[in-house]
């Protein structure tokens, strides 16, 4: 249980135990969860959950239906949580892929580099697949060239010497405009729900010193 992406190289090493995991895709809005699978080693989260309704509109999901929240409570009133058509637009960045919905990050993560989209989530889900990498966080910093540049921030695994060198090597399968161009070996702090705090992060580490 998490409020982050579950590692697929987890679900696997689980598999492998003879433990049985599902992956899922939700949030409190919609009473937790709307989509669900079971593990297969893809980085989908399945498919809508019965009483769950869904699209994508220009790549944002959007959610209605069963366990759906009246609205926010705010200075004695509710603030609805729908659009004008009825639906809850979540700021994640969705893609329909085999049949299953892929969560690509959260939209209001994203930054521009030179022109270019960048979504955190994809280079962390790719840096993940490391096998010395323990915990990874991208972010933006600024630049006053690109605007800003993506920084990695990487925790490895006990007794591993990996380098900067070799993180580079490995991103070369990412396309140019996706590759961190800084890496920073470091603890990922994560709140207690497990979710990175990239605030957090983007206070230590935007500074003169790192662009």
């Amino acid at each position: 249980m998490g409020g982050t992406q579950i590692p697929v190289k987890l679900t696997q090493a689980l598999n492998e135990l003879g433990i049985r995991s599902y992956s899922g895709y939700g949030m409190t809005e919609m009473a937790s969860t709307a989509f669900a699978k079971q593990s297969d080693g893809k980085i989908g989260v399945g498919q809508p959950l019965l009483g769950r309704e869904f699209k994508l509109v220009n790549e944002e999901v959007w959610l209605k239906g069963a366990g759906l929240a009246v609205g926010y409570w705010r200075n004695g009133y509710v603030d609805p949580l729908t659009n004008a058509e009825g639906w809850f637009q979540t700021k994640d960045k969705g893609q329909w892929l085999d049949n299953e919905l892929v969560i690509q990050g959260r939209l209001d993560n994203m930054f521009i580099s030179g022109g270019e989209n960048i979504y955190p989530v994809q280079i962390e889900n790719f840096l993940s697949k490391h096998p010395d990498i323990k915990d990874v966080a991208v972010i933006g910093i600024a630049d006053t060239r690109l605007g800003e540049i993506s920084a990695a921030i990487i925790e490895l695994k006990p007794g591993v010497a990996t380098t900067e060198e070799d993180i580079n090597n490995f991103c070369k399968e990412l396309p140019r405009y996706k590759r961190p161009r800084k890496i920073i070996f470091a603890d990922v702090p994560r709140n207690p729900t497990g979710k990175i705090e990239k605030p957090k992060l983007r206070h230590m580490y935007n500074s003169e010193n790192l662009v």
